[in-house]
């Protein structure tokens, strides 16, 4: 007789931090406290992310005084019912992949309504939240500002603005190159590997504890000692370094601090309703590539802003040419591993772009940050996440897949809520 064979227990969702001690007690328990080594790592990023400010110095991204932009809600119920194959060919519905991705925090927006926002980890909607490399979008957008004050020329070589890289890697380099990531400067991206230019960078960000009798130098330290390893203007080769390169022609270029340009350019002009922050290096220059943080709420408002051709309630805060551009790229340039997310994909001004025919695009980082954004249905989706490892492959494709699939069951549900209801028992 062949005895049944149960099937194996669901894995169970990811403790919060609360629930694994950290930062708990009065002291917290000495390993239960986040370190300089550790900070952004399991079990303690499920803490860090939300308070990175208990952790670094930073630099406020002022909201000003200006009223805050109302978002009005729609809620759709039945969302979390929808089901999608994950990379691994099994089905989920979209609440059990929240549950189980290590979610902070979720909120969908379809025809400019809010019709789900959910909060985990402990997270609320005052909680500013790290957004990993979903920064350099915010820094691309602002370049975008610039162009079109007449500040910033894409095409003027970078050392117009910054001749203290004239021998560097950059030199050469035009600032639209740096923009789209197209610059022929070696920067190697292997993070927490001791050596590798990442973790030079995160070391002079403060990110990373300075190797032992070594002085720490500053981000831009970092970058002047780039060196060419190829032509500048070839494929897309995603570096974060580029991020803090056009930081500084912004900064440069607009006379201000990448925080106070941030603040009067856009931040401003959102309906914000808290301050973002950046963290900060010694000499007080911000973390362009990753060290923005934010409430969930005002990322949507950011998103919502470029979902909208970069208007605010009929007012243009970026050209709308500028926007257009980000959703459009060069898919030669596009190439392994990056088509392995977005087969169809491309890169551009600080943005990636999923389906270069559809024009969908999204800012992403590490740890499963995003803001996805289809302008053809108007859909928008943010994620923020504490993953337990900066990139893991299967969770991107699920989430790109989870998210296009609900875009997909929103627009038949415009049509009619039983198209809504078929899709549900179709999936």
């Amino acid at each position: 007789m062949t005895v049944p064979v149960a099937p194996s227990p669901a894995p169970q969702p990811p403790l919060s931090a609360r629930e694994q001690g950290i930062m708990q007690g009065f002291p917290p328990a000495p390993d239960k406290i986040p370190g300089p080594t550790n900070w952004d790592m399991p079990p303690y990023n499920r803490w860090s992310f939300q308070n990175m400010r208990g952790l670094f110095p930073t630099t406020d991204v002022r909201r000003g005084d200006g009223p805050v932009r109302d978002l009005p809600a729609a809620p759709q119920e039945d969302l979390g019912e929808i089901t999608f194959k994950t990379m691994a060919g099994e089905t989920s519905t979209i609440d059990d992949w929240l549950a189980h991705s290590y979610t902070d925090g979720f909120l969908v927006m379809s025809r400019g309504k809010v019709v789900s926002e959910q909060y985990f980890n402990d997270m609320e909607g005052h909680t500013p939240h790290l957004s990993q490399s979903v920064a350099k979008s915010l820094v691309g957008t602002l370049a975008g500002v610039l162009n079109g004050e007449g500040a910033l020329d894409l095409h003027a070589p970078l050392l117009d603005l910054i001749p203290e890289l004239g021998n560097s890697g950059y030199a050469g380099a035009t600032v639209g190159q740096v923009l789209d990531m197209r610059t022929g400067t070696r920067f190697t991206e292997e993070y927490n590997m001791p050596g590798s230019d990442m973790t030079r960078i995160d070391i002079a960000s403060g990110w990373r504890p300075p190797v032992p009798g070594e002085a720490v130098p500053t981000i831009r330290e970092v970058i002047q000692t780039l060196q060419a390893e190829r032509p500048h203007g070839e494929a897309f080769n995603y570096r974060s370094i580029e991020t803090d390169v056009a930081a500084w022609a912004l900064e440069r270029a607009g006379g201000q601090s990448l925080a106070a340009l941030m603040s009067d350019r856009i931040w401003q002009h959102i309906g914000a309703e808290r301050d973002g922050f950046f963290t900060v290096d010694a000499a007080g220059t911000a973390l362009a590539d990753g060290g923005f943080n934010a409430t969930m709420r005002d990322y949507a408002r950011f998103g919502l802003m470029m979902l909208q051709g970069g208007a605010v309630e009929g007012r243009q805060v970026v050209p709308e040419a500028w926007v257009r551009a980000c959703a459009r790229g060069d898919t030669a340039a596009f190439g392994e591993p990056y088509t392995a997310t977005s087969p169809h994909g491309a890169y551009s001004r600080q943005w990636w772009i999923h389906d270069a025919k559809r024009g969908d695009f999204m800012a992403r980082g590490v740890f499963g940050q995003l803001i996805y954004l289809d302008p053809q249905t108007e859909f928008m989706a943010v994620k923020l996440s504490t993953w337990p490892d900066f990139l893991i492959h299967s969770y991107t494709v699920d989430m790109l897949s989870a998210v296009t699939t609900i875009r997909d069951a929103l627009a038949e549900s415009e049509a009619s809520p039983k198209k809504f209801t078929d899709f549900l028992r179709r999936r």
